[in-house]
């Protein structure tokens, strides 16, 4: 009966929508529907003709809700940025396209994917950024998936949304080195552009504020998939239980299912032998990397000293050029632990070529200096232990969504 009655309520709920004009929100597992960021179906540039039929599509516009996959989906409360700038999928769509576009840079060569790319792990392999003409950066490419579960961006913080960040490198002068005025005017002047703009915010349509709304909106719904460490999480619930503790699981069909959802999970993903001491080591209180890797993202969102670059003549003092705060020089943001397999090389200056490499520097204690971080000490970490360490930390690869890096107006 109380079945009944919900499936009822259920019903009502949904027709009193329907004759409001509301729509019920879609529901969007993120990094499971490929059509998310897969572009506008078709091939080839992208027609004005083309565009036109996609934003003629009223369920384009709909606002999402937006649920995170396995293991990130422990940080669903802490999604940023949601209720000022909800995702639609012409919105994702047009950040994708605006993503991929050198015409953002002033000599129509660099784009956000220049230095964030998908087949590098949304970084790039090189130690700094690389803009137009050639012109290094002073610091290595962040990340930019799962950005939904962070405020402030960049190493040093300085952005305080996704929103501003996205916009910052239009302007800056090593990077695509134009202004926002002549991106903005050139925007308007591709009519694909100015059609989805004029859609997907009426009234006000291109601006340089909506286009870092919209690759913002892109970058939100570029998460990480389930990695062996998330099956193997969710399996260790149940991988202790014996006897009656166990029938009494197998006896209700809920956790049943849930058990066995589990262990297929955890048989399909498997972690090796050494990745599993890597994970005891890693959340241990003797070598402490979970400190500053914790939560749903494997990352603080704090600011430490490490020592990187610290013994340079003239060191970058990250954090303090923001804040003016004597106790945070040489503090850079903590990276997410996920995927961090795919993005060497390491650290804000890109001084870290490998995984093994980042070990041995926490190993060792950092390099001393005034500012450094009383999380850093010296480990007393065997080679073995040491492999187990960077084995773990390949342990924490998922999927990254399919993404197009193609179809964009012509």
């Amino acid at each position: 009966m109380k079945a009944i009655r919900l499936t009822a309520c259920i019903a009502l709920g949904l027709a009193s929508l329907a004759m409001s004009g509301v729509q019920a929100a879609e529901k969007v597992i993120l990094g499971s529907d490929a059509s998310l960021t897969a572009g506008i179906p078709g091939t080839g540039p992208l027609t004005v003709e083309q565009v036109q039929e996609w934003l003629a599509e009223a369920k384009n516009h709909e606002v999402l809700d937006v649920q995170l996959p396995m293991g990130l989906a422990l940080g669903q409360a802490q999604m940023k940025g949601l209720e000022k700038n909800p995702l639609t999928r012409a919105k994702v769509e047009l950040g994708r396209q605006l993503y991929f576009d050198t015409r953002l840079s002033k000599d129509n060569t660099v784009s956000c994917a220049s230095c964030h790319h998908p087949q590098e792990g949304y970084s790039r392999h090189t130690p700094t950024g690389i803009g137009i003409g050639g012109a290094k950066g002073g610091r290595n490419s962040p990340i930019s998936y799962n950005r939904i579960l962070s405020d402030a961006q960049f190493w040093d913080g300085r952005a305080g949304s996704l929103e501003a960040q996205a916009v910052g490198p239009i302007q800056a002068g090593i990077e695509m080195g134009n202004t926002h005025e002549n991106a903005v005017k050139t925007l308007k002047g591709i009519p694909a552009y100015a059609m989805q703009f004029d859609k997907v915010f009426p009234g006000e349509g291109v601006t340089i504020d909506n286009v870092g709304r919209a690759i913002a909106a892109f970058e939100r719904v570029l998460v990480t998939g389930p990695s062996p460490y998330d099956y193997q999480e969710a399996w260790s619930k149940f991988a202790g239980l014996s006897g009656d503790d166990l029938q009494d699981v197998l006896d209700d069909a809920e956790t049943k299912a849930d058990y066995e959802a589990a262990k297929a999970g955890a048989s399909a993903n498997p972690m090796s032998d050494s990745a599993l001491r890597g994970m005891a080591l890693f959340f241990s209180k003797e070598v402490g990397c979970s400190n500053c890797h914790v939560g749903a993202n494997l990352a603080d969102e704090q600011y430490h000293n490490l020592g990187i670059g610290m013994e340079s003549k003239e060191p970058d003092y990250g954090r303090y050029v923001v804040t003016k705060v004597e106790k945070d020089k040489g503090a850079f943001k903590t990276p997410t632990i996920r995927n961090v397999a795919h993005s060497a090389p390491y650290m804000h200056d890109g001084s870290l070529l490998t995984l093994e490499d980042v070990v041995e520097h926490y190993a060792k204690g950092g390099h001393k200096n005034k500012w450094l971080s009383d999380k850093m000490v010296p480990l007393k970490l065997t080679s073995a232990q040491k492999v187990d360490l960077v084995e773990f930390m390949r342990a924490c690869s998922g999927e990254f969504p399919a993404v197009s890096a193609a179809r964009l107006p012509e």
